[in-house]
């Protein structure tokens, strides 16, 4: 049970940190931070795994898991903003 609290704060954390970086923290509220996080850590685990050989998980802090869950939330964002803006049809 603990786990998944910690999950949710750092998976919040993560993405609105990414959020920030990828000017869009105005347009963005808790939950879709949480969601963006908690997504964006699986997706930088799958490129940190086998490009750098690190692995964090947003179930227990981190400092290597909140960098990895905010590389992952920032290319989750950067996606959805191509997707956004017509560029991916």
């Amino acid at each position: 049970m603990l786990g998944w609290i910690i999950a949710l704060i750092v998976g919040g954390v993560a993405g609105w940190l990414a959020s920030l970086l990828m000017k869009r923290d105005a347009s963005m509220g808790i939950v879709a931070n949480i969601v963006v996080g908690c997504v964006g850590s699986v997706i930088g685990n799958a490129i940190a795994g086998p490009l750098m050989g690190v692995s964090g998980s947003v179930q227990e802090f981190s400092p290597s898991g909140l960098g990895i869950a905010v590389l992952g939330a920032s290319v989750l964002l950067g996606i959805v903003n191509l997707i956004k803006r017509g560029r991916l049809r």
